[in-house]
């Protein structure tokens, strides 16, 4: 028995509208709202700005060559470090591959294990996120690297697209302006089983093509809103958070105090497998002021973090704290240099990277050096 549907013959009507004119009304409100919204994100003192993501670090981790001067860092480096300014005084035009947000780590250890790798590192360490055995710092750096290890070519045209939309206009800031990070912005009172995370600063930088950071005139106005959302917004983001319920107190600590201490031992391997090669590694520690000096003390004493790496690994390093005229400058946010000081500094800066690369190469030759026949 054939069902009553079986033969049934489907048709859909296509209404009669005037499809042309209806195509013209769509296209009308789509320009009108998108230009309300470029307009509305200009107002807010948005910009267009390159986004600074994971495939605009995978394109310059691929123009490492093997002899290579590479920026390796968080921020610090991204915002401070001006590569027209290091490649005159170096001879050579620096790679930025420092991350916003990050630990240095994972990149300083891709590094160590290319085995073709054996140019400079200058290695920017600000010690409570270069020792975070986990967390976001970490992951931030794992990201990036993952998709330069995965790269395909679809994600690649996607980029080139994006860079080129991304230039022109100010609204799509995917780390201001995407639904998410609007809705971040929703406060939620804290309840006994909720307690909010901290938030992020907002948008207060821009990139290029080459990620040269810099800081936006905005922020770098004492006193201006932008300004004061971002310089008030970073202690939060320096407390460490509770323990886990979980673990007690007293074991979860000391989980994470092995951890740490294992990073030292894993930091004196890579850097000897870089030298091994030939390839030489300075530290530099950037300016930061105000109370979050106090904080990353407190986070991670100078003496027991940063003194013991530049100690253990016997590193030519740049202290802008042992040096006048580095730390003369004043953060308008407390971590940051402003665009125009960034300059500045790297000038300043250069004279203390040429004595740390002769020192490191002196140092390097030695370690390298062949022995003499019939030695031992």
């Amino acid at each position: 028995m054939h069902s009553s549907t079986s033969n049934s013959e489907f048709t859909r009507d296509i209404p009669q509208v005037p499809w042309r004119r209806v195509l013209a009304t769509v296209t009308a409100l789509t320009l009108l709202a998108t230009a309300s919204w470029e307009i509305a994100a200009r107002s807010m003192g948005y910009g267009p700005s390159i986004d600074d993501n994971p495939d605009l670090w995978a394109e310059q981790r691929a123009k490492v060559q093997p002899d290579s001067i590479v920026l390796v860092g968080t921020s610090r480096m991204l915002f401070n470090a001006d590569l027209d300014v290091l490649q005159r005084g170096l001879g050579q035009r620096p790679i930025q591959l420092a991350l916003a947000g990050s630990s240095p780590f994972p990149v300083l250890e891709d590094l160590a294990q290319d085995e073709t790798f054996h140019g400079t590192v200058i290695l920017d360490i600000v010690p409570a996120m270069f020792l975070a055995p986990a967390g976001p710092p970490m992951e931030v750096s794992q990201k990036a690297l993952q998709r330069y290890r995965e790269w395909n070519h679809a994600q690649r045209w996607s980029h080139e697209i994006g860079k080129l939309v991304d230039s022109r206009l100010a609204f799509i800031n995917k780390d201001d302006l995407a639904l998410d990070k609007l809705l971040e912005r929703i406060e939620l009172p804290e309840r006994a089983a909720f307690r909010a995370p901290p938030k992020i600063p907002p948008y207060f930088f821009a990139v290029d093509g080459e990620r040269r950071g810099r800081m936006v005139d905005e922020a770098a106005i004492i006193g201006s809103p932008l300004q004061q959302r971002v310089a008030h917004g970073w202690l939060p983001l320096f407390s460490p958070p509770p323990p886990p319920s979980f673990i007690p107190a007293e074991k979860f600590g000391a989980m994470m105090q092995a951890a740490i201490e294992a990073r030292f031992g894993q930091t004196q391997k890579l850097i000897a497998s870089i030298r091994a090669r030939g390839g030489k590694v300075v530290f530099v520690r950037m300016p930061v002021q105000g109370p979050l000096v106090e904080r990353e003390e407190m986070l991670a004493p100078l003496a027991h973090t940063w003194a013991r790496l530049v100690r253990e690994n016997h590193a030519a390093a740049v202290n802008f704290a042992d040096h006048a005229e580095l730390s003369s400058f004043v953060l308008p946010e407390w971590s940051h240099l402003s665009a125009p000081d960034s300059v500045e500094f790297t000038k300043r800066l250069v004279p203390h990277l040429q004595n740390a690369l002769a020192t490191e190469s002196a140092y390097v030759a030695q370690l390298t050096a062949p022995f003499p026949a019939g030695s031992p």
